[in-house]
């Protein structure tokens, strides 16, 4: 098997780790070109990513000799355009999440990649590569937890005193489609094929006022109800004093089971003057890094065996339908029936 040669487009904080990923750490993989519109990153890009041709945009990448594969960690605005633009330009792709914010725009990737089959696309749903999660959902697989009736999962993002993210909040879709696609897309692994039929959701907006400027909140909960009788809820919030936690429970008829709990930097409790401290995570990064290599090795892997990608764009598209549901239910007061 031949290795894969790899562009990525976008060096900001994420494409960064992405990039020394691939770099170093992903067999089969090679990290020949980046690009980035940003001035900064592309000096970062020169200064770390040895070897890699730098370029300023995804059209120049594209024409880069050998290249085999385009990894986007860029905007999701940008996301269905560069898909397409890599398609056709006969290049396999991986693109962070979500696919799109509207389900139109799903529709037109999809239509695009039926019509490539010997190309692959995968998103990025990092967490379903995660060792803790796969070892509760092998456990349900195996039916050790009995009929599952309930999946709870929390997803903590540590308070940001700049409020980085709030300049981006227009365009991120909201807090449902932005940060809980990732809890809804595990749902929908959890439930095994199960039809999600109905959704509710609430929330509210106190630690980032200028979040109401274009109706975003900052913790949100949701409920999605799917046809065998599954419950998932969600709990998401950007306002953890803690430190970054992202967790799951699973209750069913002969057990329960939670996965994510307790993950400290360093994992080393201190036992002082009457109180016990942990050092919380500092982001998701910290939480997920393992599950990031094994989700860049699956991609590589996929495409160098000639294997249908990890995780399909039908999977995508109805995280997406899911999670705008909840962002409606959330902007209607109301519950959602979904078709």
């Amino acid at each position: 098997m031949k290795n894969v040669n790899i562009g990525i487009v976008g060096l900001g904080r994420l494409g960064r780790r992405h990039a020394l990923n691939l770099l170093a750490s992903v067999p089969g993989a090679v990290l020949v070109a980046a690009a980035s519109p940003v001035a900064e990153e592309r000096q970062w890009g020169s200064e770390n990513l040895t070897g890699a041709a730098i370029y300023a945009s995804l059209g120049e990448l594209l024409k880069h000799d050998g290249l085999d594969a385009v990894w986007l960690v860029t905007p999701t605005s940008l996301h269905v355009e560069q898909i397409e633009e890599s398609l056709l330009a006969g290049k396999h792709v991986f693109c962070e999440k979500p696919l799109s914010l509207t389900l139109a725009e799903c529709d037109r990737v999809l239509a695009l990649a039926e019509q490539r089959p010997d190309q692959m696309v995968m998103i990025g749903f990092t967490r379903r590569f995660d060792a803790a999660y796969m070892a509760l959902k092998q456990r349900i697989d195996a039916g050790e937890l009995g009929q599952v009736y309930r999946v709870h999962f929390e997803s903590h993002d540590p308070i940001d005193p700049h409020g980085f993210f709030v300049k981006f909040a227009p365009t991120s879709g909201g807090l449902f489609l932005d940060c809980g696609i990732h809890d809804v897309d595990l749902a929908r692994w959890l439930a095994n094929g199960a039809r999600a039929v109905r959704v509710s959701a609430s929330g509210s907006n106190q630690q980032y006022p200028g979040l109401a400027e274009c109706g975003d909140i900052d913790t949100g909960v949701g409920t999605i109800e799917f046809d065998n009788g599954l419950i998932a809820t969600l709990f998401i919030s950007r306002t953890s004093h803690r430190g970054y936690e992202a967790t799951l429970w699973a209750s069913g008829t002969e057990g329960g089971a939670l996965a994510g709990k307790g993950i400290a930097a360093p994992a080393i409790t201190v036992e002082q003057g009457n109180r016990v401290a942990q050092q919380g995570l500092p982001d998701f990064f910290a939480r997920f890094s393992d599950a990031f290599l094994v989700e860049a090795k699956a991609f590589v892997d996929a495409i160098r065996q000639g294997a249908p990608s990890p995780l399909t764009l039908a999977d995508a598209r109805e995280a997406t339908r899911i999670a705008i549901a909840l962002r409606e239910a959330y902007e209607g007061h109301c519950v959602i029936e979904l078709g």
